[in-house]
């Protein structure tokens, strides 16, 4: 599937946070075992997380990762719209992952961010990276989705 025809120049930028509330279990979109994904022989996890409120923007993915801390515990990411909301969707059984030596795990997936008008929200493609051995996520986010 190609998720990208052109990059993104929107006011609204996606964000990489420390996890916090909304990375709670509760969140889980439901079912788990269709929103949550496992890479690297389990060392990286991706799920993905309902807040359910704001209802236009609730949806986050989360991403568990090494590099591990000093007790052995992967970090924790949320990749978010903003830094205070979500996406309105993610199709996350769409979710697309492949490794390049060189930059690490790359994953695509097609949503929706919301639009400041509330009514049209936009469909996107989101591609991030994940380099394993220093935890950097990178994410980009593109228009018009095929």
């Amino acid at each position: 599937m190609a998720v990208s025809c052109g990059l993104a120049s929107g006011a609204m930028a996606q964000v990489v946070n420390d996890c916090d509330w909304q990375s709670a279990a509760a969140n889980l979109a439901e079912p788990w075992e269709d929103n949550t994904r496992t890479f690297s022989e389990g060392r990286v996890r991706l799920a993905l997380i309902d807040t359910w409120e704001p209802a236009s923007a609730a949806f986050h993915i989360l991403v568990l990762s090494p590099p591990d801390d000093e007790l052995g515990i992967r970090q924790c990411k949320m990749i978010s719209q903003t830094s205070s909301l979500g996406f309105t969707g993610i199709e996350f059984s769409m979710l697309e992952a492949r490794y390049d030596p060189a930059i690490g795990l790359i994953f695509q997936v097609p949503g929706f961010e919301y639009a400041n008008d509330g009514i049209d929200n936009t469909p996107i493609g989101l591609e991030f990276t994940l380099n394993q051995a220093t935890g950097a996520i990178t994410v980009e986010k593109f228009l018009n989705r095929e």
